[in-house]
């Protein structure tokens, strides 16, 4: 599980801490790798402490024009990170917004090559969820779909999303095992667009969870703002001494 954070992320602390709950719960062997930006606050590292199973690295040196080139740029360094040490596994991108079912992890694992499942998409100020993902033919991938629950149609191929996906590790040093003649590495710095064009390639090579049809949400994404400010009025007391 590889994870970025930053200070941009709203209720940060609170996210991480959830998510590692969630990962206490699942059974081992599970790698959870936390990156996050050169820092000051302690609460990440003390959140973390408590959780055994975990890498912390470090990622961003100095500022990123915006959150999801910072985030990317994380991501890209934990795909270095586990090609450099040969790491085996299946490898997923959790974004503190993510919430899981236990059995979502047990799915994880049956993975092959590459897998794929539905997502559903939450907003704190939209009345309404969005399901993101795989149409299935049983575990076979046929296509993709991005509609939301009222049937109404948003885009007939959408892009995949980083959180969407999954795919064993060894694509990042060994690309002969899966047809490929260079490594992700070898191809580009931008390591996260490469996985995702590979794991859209070929969609014979991509496998659907859960195998019944990609039936089941067992992921969700929620989308968390920034509280906003209030203004108070403060008003002085009344003429008998009590508050106004």
């Amino acid at each position: 599980f590889v994870t970025p954070t930053s200070s941009k992320i709203p209720f940060q602390e609170v996210l991480l801490r959830r998510l590692a709950n969630t990962i206490k719960l699942v059974p081992q062997p599970l790698l959870w790798i936390v990156v996050e930006p050169p820092t000051e606050s302690t609460e990440l590292s003390e959140i973390l402490r408590k959780n055994r199973n975990h890498v912390q690295t470090f990622g961003v040196q100095g500022k990123l024009h915006s959150l999801e080139a910072e985030l990317n740029h994380q991501r890209n360094l934990a795909l270095k990170h586990i090609e450099h040490h040969r790491l085996s596994g299946i490898v997923h991108f959790a974004g503190l917004s993510n919430g899981y079912d236990l059995e979502f992890f047990h799915q994880l694992r049956d993975i092959e090559v590459f897998g794929t499942w539905p997502v559903a998409l939450l907003a704190a100020t939209r009345k309404k969820v969005i399901i993101e993902g795989p149409v299935c033919d049983s575990s076979r991938v046929i296509g993709w779909h991005l509609r939301n629950v009222n049937n109404e149609s948003v885009s007939p191929t959408p892009p995949i999303h980083v959180s969407s996906f999954a795919f064993n590790s060894s694509i990042l040093w060994d690309p002969e095992r899966w047809g490929r003649t260079s490594s992700v590495q070898d191809t580009s710095q931008n390591s996260i667009k490469i996985v995702k064009q590979v794991v859209l390639e070929d969609e014979s090579k991509l496998s659907g969870i859960p195998p019944e049809g990609c039936s089941r949400i067992m992921q969700w994404r929620f989308n968390f703002q920034p509280p906003v400010t209030s203004r108070y009025q403060i008003l002085t007391s009344s003429s008998n001494g009590g508050p106004r």
